[in-house]
């Protein structure tokens, strides 16, 4: 499964996690180019921050892949979630 799917299915499963917006913020960011906190990934275990590595490097890769579009959409939608609480 691509690293796109991954992480829009971990956000979306349960968007208040710590991983889910730490994740969320990271593509937001990318999207957004705008400045993200490195020290974030630090909170990650490894299996998230192994997560977001990768979806830096796929990011860069697949710069007009139509997976990227679904996990920003969901994204945006854990951080409007996540400013509502």
């Amino acid at each position: 499964m691509r690293t796109f799917k991954k992480v829009r299915r971990l956000i979306e499963k349960d968007p208040h996690t710590e991983a889910a917006r730490v994740l969320a913020a990271l593509v937001t960011s990318l999207e957004g180019d705008t400045t993200f906190e490195l020290k974030a990934l630090y909170t990650l275990d490894e299996k998230h921050f192994d997560m977001a590595l990768a979806l830096m490097s796929d990011w860069r890769l697949d710069r007009y892949y139509l997976g990227k579009a679904k996990v920003f959409d969901i994204a945006l939608q854990a951080r409007d979630v996540q400013s509502a609480t």
